[in-house]
Order: C-alpha cells, then sequence, then structure tokens
C-alpha cells in the first residue's frame, strides 16, 4: 500500500538557515535555545538542527491580533 504525504519532506536546517526561515538572528535563536522559549530543535552529536514543521509551530504560536493579547509562557 503506497503511502502519499500530505505535503513534501523538508529537510532539517542548522542555526543559520533557522535564522534566515524565521527572521530572527541566530544569537537569538541560540539564547532561546539555552533558556527556553524557542522552537523545538534536534541535537545530534553536537550539532543542532531544526525541522521547518517545527518553525512553523513555532512561528504561529508567535502570532497575535493586537498588543493587548496575553502570551502564556510555558
Amino acid at each position: 500500500m503506497d503511502k502519499t504525504p500530505d505535503k513534501a519532506h523538508r529537510p532539517p536546517v542548522d542555526v543559520k538557515g533557522a535564522a534566515a526561515y524565521t527572521g530572527f538572528g541566530e544569537g537569538y535563536l541560540n539564547k532561546l535555545r539555552c533558556k527556553g522559549g524557542g522552537p523545538i530543535f534536534i541535537k545530534k552529536a553536537g550539532v543542532v538542527r531544526y525541522d521547518p514543521d517545527d518553525l512553523d509551530l513555532w512561528l504561529a504560536a508567535l502570532k497575535r491580533k493586537s498588543t493587548s493579547d496575553v502570551r502564556e509562557v510555558a
């Protein structure tokens, strides 16, 4: 039975690629990775990668309708 994916697989990106994709700086993503609050990441053998689907989810969670929208901090 063939499985047809809903969307094409996008390979993980490094910090530089994630910064370009999200519009946030590499330093900011590095800081969020240490302190929390950033996108989910993959770390294997000391190499950090981000799944573009996780970046999309993180960016969607940052959306607000107004400056008075309250954001829950996890």
